[in-house]
């Protein structure tokens, strides 16, 4: 199985404003009033209004060739030759949709690499190790904050540790 990486170059600024929208995303500054053009990270729908942007694009490419997650693809194919058709396709959506890539984090014809924190690889999705390595050294939470955060961070990979929740069940019976 191959696999190429893709990143996507400032994500959510590549998705346009519509003009007669653009006034909904005023902000002022002291000396003058400016509406954002392309959609900015931290407006409250911009993640799913994003997602649901990669998904039209990519539509009948997605499970079939390729997974999206925001602006991080994954093309893969069990060979190379296969692999590289796929990314093909891929780049020609990009094109065609002017979708840019950034190239200096992209990793092209690859049979493993890290993408969100999983390892991804003929074996399937696996936990990065280096990960667990910094949750293995955060210190004690010593107080509710503290073990709100802790959990959070253990929890991204709860699909990877058996028995997740009832190992947590008494750090939130507080």
């Amino acid at each position: 199985m191959y696999h190429c990486f893709l990143d996507g170059l400032s994500g959510y600024f590549q998705i346009p404003i519509a003009p007669e929208d653009q006034e909904k995303m005023t902000f002022t500054c002291p000396y003058s009033t400016f509406s954002y053009r392309r959609m900015p990270f931290g407006l409250c729908n911009a993640l799913a209004t994003f997602q649901r942007c990669m998904m039209a694009i990519f539509d009948e490419l997605v499970e079939d060739i390729m997974e999206v997650f925001m602006d991080d693809f994954s093309v893969f194919g069990n060979f190379f030759h296969l692999c590289l058709k796929n990314l093909k396709r891929v780049l020609i959506r990009c094109k065609e949709t002017n979708l840019v890539l950034n190239w200096e984090k992209c990793h092209f014809m690859v049979q493993e690499g890290i993408v969100l924190g999983h390892k991804i690889s003929t074996k399937g999705i696996e936990v990065d190790k280096s990960k667990v390595e910094i949750i293995e050294k955060l210190p004690p939470p010593i107080s509710i904050k503290a073990i709100r955060s802790f959990l959070g961070h253990a929890g991204f990979y709860r699909r990877f540790i058996k028995d997740f929740s009832k190992i947590a069940k008494p750090l939130t019976n507080y």
